[in-house]
């Protein structure tokens, strides 16, 4: 669920939400400058994988980074945030846990 967030574009690139794009813009500037390297987009990451139980499919859990970059040679894995859900915050916890990675929220 969105919470009222409206998609919008930049550069032929659509956006959740104006804030991420604006995040987006924010980046890709230190990106030229050289500030930042390798700035990606919309990377998934695999929580828990799919598997089955007692004849039961269970889907796959990911958490998708919407921006992924490197600052002095360090990943971060970066979200725009307004509104913070239960299921985020786990999904947050577990990429702690699994990854390693605390996610940068902007």
């Amino acid at each position: 669920m969105k919470y009222h967030n409206k998609k919008c574009s930049v550069f032929g690139l659509t956006f959740d939400s104006k804030k991420e794009a604006y995040r987006y813009l924010e980046l890709k500037s230190m990106l030229d400058k050289g500030e930042i390297t390798e700035l990606k987009r919309q990377v998934p990451y695999t929580l828990i994988p799919a598997f089955n139980l007692n004849k039961k499919r269970y889907r796959e859990m990911t958490y998708v980074a919407d921006f992924v970059y490197k600052k002095d040679g360090k990943e971060i894995v970066e979200d725009t945030k307004g509104f913070k859900t239960d299921v985020y915050m786990i999904k947050k916890k577990l990429m702690a846990y699994i990854y390693q990675i605390e996610i940068k929220e902007s």
